[in-house]
């Protein structure tokens, strides 16, 4: 038992978290994968929210004309997806990285589509 018990403090982590945001709870609830249907904790499933239009950017201009008001917006859909890490991966929501670039925890820059993303001002 003592050398079980000494082999599991030399194991190695892969990551610091193991994966999850739990922290300090015991126990979080399970959702379903948006994908596969799989149950995973909400903690550890990789969470997307879309924002999209209910009609699409083709039909969007029909609409407009066809329209008896003419600053009449179209609600927009909003949807919170989540990913069990299989899924995540394999439609490319998530990567595989290096050792090195898993210890980088700043969240990537997102190009968000309709803005310009502005560029500091450089010195002369």
């Amino acid at each position: 038992y003592n050398e079980y018990k000494s082999y599991l403090s030399k194991m190695t982590k892969k990551r610091r978290n193991g994966g999850r945001n739990k922290n300090g709870r015991g126990h979080v609830k399970f959702v379903r994968c948006s994908n596969c249907g799989r149950c995973c904790p909400k903690d550890k499933s990789i969470k997307k929210f879309i924002i999209r239009n209910i009609v699409e950017a083709a039909a969007l201009r029909d609409i407009g004309d066809q329209s008896v008001y003419k600053s009449y917006i179209l609600p927009k859909l909003y949807v919170k997806l989540h990913y069990c890490v299989s899924c995540a991966i394999h439609s490319k929501v998530v990567r595989n990285r290096s050792r090195e670039d898993r210890r980088i925890r700043t969240p990537p820059v997102r190009g968000i589509p309709g803005r310009q993303r502005q560029q500091p001002a450089q010195k002369a």
